[in-house]
């Protein structure tokens, strides 16, 4: 006999040509059986196992980069009738210990350099070069530094499958004084292909893990949509896990600007935090700037909904977890406590990398300062002006008058 399981929300769907009926599972385990004995006897000759629609890459190996290859890896497993089993992974090759990160990862399934402790999938291929990485993918994966983007789109101009899909992992803007670009639209335009963006609360090593998270998936259907191609449960099947919840959401403005916008005011916690202030004033300062992050999506994208800050991990969820810790609030910490610049403080406890945070304030600041908007985002200025010119911290609090 010959019937395919498929899971979703609490059931399973059995389908034969004299079997149909809705059954409810509450055991992912048995679920998980169940599957296994089906596809180990029923499904290793079907044609949709030797000919998945989708074949995947992810684009980057840092921590979260290794971290959603791990994901991805094992739901491609799980679903032989949707996707390839090999998931590529592109790495920038390295010398650790004399042999090849890319050999380590390949030989001990294992990112020793950006995510040890952590086996990964054996169906995760670390690819050095670049182009043969992506080759035939129609799923693509970004999640490297964003600094590195125009550089690697750059490079895979002209060598993607002519039907790809992305995601992009990445959190953060690019900002001028005229306006502001999403990544994934950077993506996009420069790839000429579709682009969506994944962003939550999601701390890398937990997620790799396995301790449990929440995400968000925003996507869109371009308008060459067609049968059979990605779609957004094509995208939940690909991240969601047990201890990985995916929510898929069309809002991409919304997601991808609480991802970048949060470092703004992680920084401004920082500063709360290393005066000594307590929890009260942190939660005054991430208050204040939720209200400002909507309004900043209000204002310079209109299709923006402000729910996706309020309801979705890629806003409010995001918003705590990064003013809990990390690097911003640790600059804006010892900036409060020591006296001394972004820059000195960066230096010191950063290894001459950049908080986000510290980027994102100069080039939001500059933006609003040339189209007239200063006033509406006091926490966003004073954050600036603390930063750059030395404005002292014990009058941010005076910032909340000009709301009585």
């Amino acid at each position: 006999m010959r019937y395919i399981l498929t899971a979703f929300r609490g059931y399973r769907i059995l389908s034969h040509s004299s079997l149909k009926g809705l059954e409810f599972v509450p055991s992912i385990s048995s679920q998980w059986s169940l599957f296994r004995r089906s596809y180990t006897t029923s499904v290793k000759g079907d044609q949709s196992v030797k000919n998945p629609r989708f074949k995947v890459t992810v684009v980057g190996s840092g921590n979260w980069g290794t971290t959603t290859a791990k994901i991805i890896a094992e739901n491609t497993r799980l679903n032989p009738t949707l996707f390839q089993q090999q998931v590529n992974m592109w790495v920038f090759e390295e010398q650790i210990h004399g042999k090849r990160l890319t050999e380590i990862i390949n030989t001990e399934h294992e990112n020793i350099k950006y995510l040890p402790g952590v086996k990964l999938p054996s169906n995760i291929i670390a690819v050095a070069d670049i182009v043969q990485a992506v080759k035939d993918s129609n799923i693509l994966v970004f999640n490297l530094p964003h600094q590195f983007l125009p550089g690697v789109c750059a490079q895979l101009k002209g060598h993607i499958h002519p039907q790809a899909r992305a995601i992009s992992c990445l959190k953060g803007l690019e900002v001028t004084p005229d306006g502001c670009t999403l990544l994934c639209d950077s993506i996009a335009h420069g790839l000429n292909i579709p682009c969506g963006a994944l962003s939550g609360a999601n701390l890398a090593p937990e997620v790799a893990r396995e301790k449990y998270s929440e995400t968000t998936i925003a996507y869109k259907l371009p308008n060459d949509h067609f049968p059979g191609d990605v779609d957004r449960q094509t995208w939940k099947t690909l991240f969601h896990r047990p201890y990985f919840h995916v929510r898929v959401v069309s809002d991409v403005a919304g997601v991808s600007l609480g991802g970048a916008l949060k470092n703004i005011v992680a920084l401004a916690a920082g500063f709360v935090e290393g005066k000594g202030w307590g929890e009260n004033a942190k939660a005054a300062i991430m208050r204040r700037g939720l209200i400002e992050m909507i309004r900043f999506g209000q204002l310079f994208y209109k299709d923006c909904d402000m729910a996706t800050f309020t309801h979705e991990s890629a806003g409010v969820a995001d918003l705590i977890t990064t003013c809990a810790g990390g690097r911003n609030v640790r600059v804006g910490a010892e900036m409060a406590r020591s006296g001394r610049s972004a820059e000195a403080v960066e230096k010191e406890l950063l290894n001459g990398q950049s908080a986000q945070g510290v980027l994102v304030t100069k080039e939001v600041y500059e933006l609003l300062e040339n189209k007239g908007l200063l006033n509406e985002f006091p926490l966003f200025e004073v954050t600036y002006q603390i930063t750059f010119n030395g404005y002292p911290i014990d009058k941010l609090p005076s910032l909340f008058d000009r709301f009585d």
